[in-house]
């Protein structure tokens, strides 16, 4: 497949297509945002690594996870930077890269707990705004349909059960270094506990907006799944349908 080079317009003249696709942890966002930035020629925005890329500065700064004041101040001595590429962005944290060392988990687990402030979120949200603020990209996370662009053309909420999740999570942890992955049951285990987090949280809960479209991958593969997301977007442009 090859992706649209002269890339997507929006509806609205001066403004080009903002695709959002939230879902719980480990849903498979990032593969599919991936493809769908290549697929219609647009950048691809992984908002998650924002939250990690100031998870990681707030550990290194040793600041209580549980300390909003704290965190609230960090947020304003903190640059945070996105760089689209090929695979995955290229995340500058106060000019640093820091692409390689957010991606463990203890970082994931950090910036789940961060991002239940209100006052991180609001911060965040200003600067995902800001990234995307002329359009033509693809943003994935917890609340970009509901929050970050309420007005998006295209939303999607991708899910699937926690077990499954959980099990495609570890397989892809296990691909680096098998030996040392956490057992699928832990990995399973704390995707609950992150789930609880992110549906109940008194700002932003994890939901789908009132015009998303759903996609439970459960029992699909890969491949279906980005196929499935592919043709909500074409559908929403108006493009035929794919030849099975």
């Amino acid at each position: 497949m090859s992706g649209n080079e002269n890339g997507i317009a929006a509806s609205k003249p001066g403004r080009r297509m903002i695709v959002a696709i939230d879902g719980p942890a480990g849903a498979g966002k990032s593969t599919i945002a991936r493809h769908l930035a290549q697929y219609f020629g647009l950048l691809n925005l992984e908002t998650g690594a924002m939250y990690r890329a100031f998870a990681l500065k707030a550990l290194r700064a040793e600041i209580p996870l549980d300390d909003s004041s704290a965190l609230e101040a960090l947020t304003h001595e903190t640059s945070i930077q996105l760089e689209s590429g090929e695979e995955e962005n290229r995340v500058l944290l106060d000019g640093e890269d820091v692409s390689g060392l957010i991606r463990n988990p203890t970082v994931t687990e950090a910036a789940s707990r961060v991002s239940v402030f209100p006052a991180v979120r609001s911060w965040m949200v200003r600067l995902q705004q800001q990234l995307a603020a002329q359009g033509g990209v693809v943003m994935e996370g917890r609340d970009i349909g509901t929050v970050v662009f309420p007005h998006a053309e295209v939303k999607i909420f991708l899910d699937a059960a926690p077990e499954v999740r959980g099990q495609r999570r570890y397989d892809q942890l296990g691909e680096k270094d098998r030996s040392s992955a956490t057992p699928p049951e832990e990995v399973i285990r704390d995707l609950r506990a992150r789930d609880e987090r992110d549906r109940n949280r008194a700002d932003s809960p994890l939901k789908p907006a009132p015009d998303a479209v759903l996609l439970d991958s459960t029992n699909m593969t890969l491949d279906e799944a980005v196929a499935a997301a592919e043709a909500i977007v074409g559908e929403k442009l108006g493009l035929p349908a794919a030849k099975a």
